[in-house]
């Protein structure tokens, strides 16, 4: 081997032994670059909240789903007090309210437990739409109330008012109390006081052994 490669060969090791200034470099760039690497991510993360103005995106309308409902909920109880301060509770497996300017929320499945003077009633029907403002419940289908004592009510088409305790039918209404059954124009309960009132075309075929 020629006296230059030995003398470049030589100046290479010494450039790379331990301790050299190359080594050297090695062990402080070591230390360096990761904590390069982990300010870059950190600025990647924290500018953007600290830059002002707005951020604006485009969205295709034919690949964004839009909300039918304002809200929807499963397995949804609303609570409330009536006029003498009793509470009461309705139930119902789904709940929709379409828009926050609509008040009416629709529900299906539905039970609702009220408080009545001489002991709770349970009221039952498939579906129907509750007000939130009145707190009155509008069924157009069937609904059964059952209270105290064995005493059920049966009819269709009618509002509940939760508030004070009655019920409200117009349009032709049909129902089943313990003295038999019945069908008129228009109805009213009073649920507390198990009286119903019948207007307009009122029929009622009363059965002699349940009639007191």
């Amino acid at each position: 081997m020629s006296e230059i490669a030995l003398r470049a060969r030589s100046d290479r090791q010494h450039w790379a032994a331990p301790g050299s200034a190359h080594d050297r470099l090695v062990a402080i760039l070591r230390i360096i670059l990761p904590a390069l690497v982990g300010v870059v991510a950190a600025l990647m993360v924290f500018l953007p909240l600290t830059v002002g103005g707005d951020v604006s995106f485009v969205l295709d309308k034919n690949k964004v789903e839009v909300a039918k409902e304002r809200l929807r909920v499963d397995t949804a109880d609303y609570r409330g007090l009536d006029d003498k301060g009793q509470p009461f509770v309705v139930t119902a497996r789904s709940a929709v309210q379409k828009s926050a300017d609509d008040p009416h929320v629709q529900i299906n499945d539905l039970t609702a437990k009220l408080q009545l003077t001489d002991g709770p009633a349970t009221l039952q029907a498939p579906s129907g739409k509750l007000n939130l403002n009145n707190q009155q419940l509008a069924v157009d289908g069937p609904i059964t109330v059952n209270g105290p004592d064995g005493y059920q009510l049966e009819t269709r088409g009618a509002t509940v008012d939760l508030k004070n305790r009655s019920m409200n039918g117009s349009g032709g209404v049909s129902g089943k109390v313990p003295q038999g059954v019945f069908s008129a124009d228009e109805m009213s309960a009073d649920l507390d006081n198990h009286i119903v009132t019948l207007d307009g075309r009122a029929r009622l075929r009363i059965v002699p052994r349940r009639a007191k």
